[in-house]
């Protein structure tokens, strides 16, 4: 039997089952990678609230992070909730001295329902050093808005700013922007801009929690298997919209 490339999924575990942990590993299968999994935080939430949070100590966290980046092939890292800068740095400090071929990092900062998930007053700095060695980052437009500084009228002039910011390629995602579209906005190194647009589907909150972890881990099992940035993002895209 042919192996299957091995993903690797760094983020919070979601009770409900619809975002973190829980909904890469199916995409993952559903792709056909191997899922590996490495638990920042635990939550009590379900698609409408986030009544708690618990840390993964570090001495776990970077247990886990460890055993299975020392035992498997790692191909492709996709990070979400790393709940504080203790964790993030660690991870950082783990993956300079680790083999993969790419990484992607959903910087999973505030909730759908307005909690926190990321304890720093010095966020931005904290995500730099890890949106440094990404292959490409996925922030939604209430993150961009945090990163950049001001509310985001144009989310292409938004994407390219994100681009020069932390000069990594970025995919803005557009789910919660207004009107009757949404847009995805991919601005490359090279200056190139690619712009996904899709009619917005009436979802219900358990269908909508999580669509942005599903994308970035759509997004991360396709770079294991081989397939070019872009051509990632695009197959990706498209697993998602036959899969909402």
């Amino acid at each position: 039997m042919e192996q299957r490339p091995v993903c690797l999924s760094v983020g919070g575990s979601d009770s409900c089952g619809g975002a973190g942990i829980q909904a890469d590993l199916r995409v993952f299968e559903s792709l056909e990678v191997q899922g590996c999994s490495v638990i920042s935080a635990l939550t009590a939430q379900n698609p409408s609230e986030i009544i708690h949070i618990q840390p993964a100590s570090l001495t776990q966290f970077e247990s886990e992070l460890h055993v299975i980046l020392d035992y498997y092939p790692v191909q492709s890292i996709k990070t979400g909730m790393l709940y504080d800068e203790q964790h993030l740095l660690s991870l950082v400090q783990t993956l300079t001295t680790s083999s993969y071929t790419s990484l992607v990092v959903d910087p999973v900062l505030i909730a759908s329902s307005g909690t926190h998930l990321f304890q720093s007053e010095n966020a931005i700095d904290a995500y730099r050093q890890l949106i440094s060695r990404a292959t490409l980052w996925t922030p939604n437009l209430q993150e961009a808005a945090f990163f950049i500084g001001y509310e985001i009228d144009d989310p292409v002039d938004a994407a390219s700013a994100l681009l020069l910011m932390f000069k990594v390629p970025v995919l803005l995602k557009g789910g919660h922007g207004k009107g009757e579209m949404y847009h995805d906005i991919f601005c490359d190194m090279d200056g190139s801009v690619e712009i996904f647009e899709h009619p917005k589907k009436q979802l219900s909150s358990t269908q909508s929690h999580g669509t942005g972890c599903r994308l970035a881990s759509a997004i991360a099992a396709n770079l294991a298997h081989k397939n070019d940035l872009l051509a990632s993002i695009k197959s990706a895209q498209h697993w998602m919209q036959t899969n909402l």
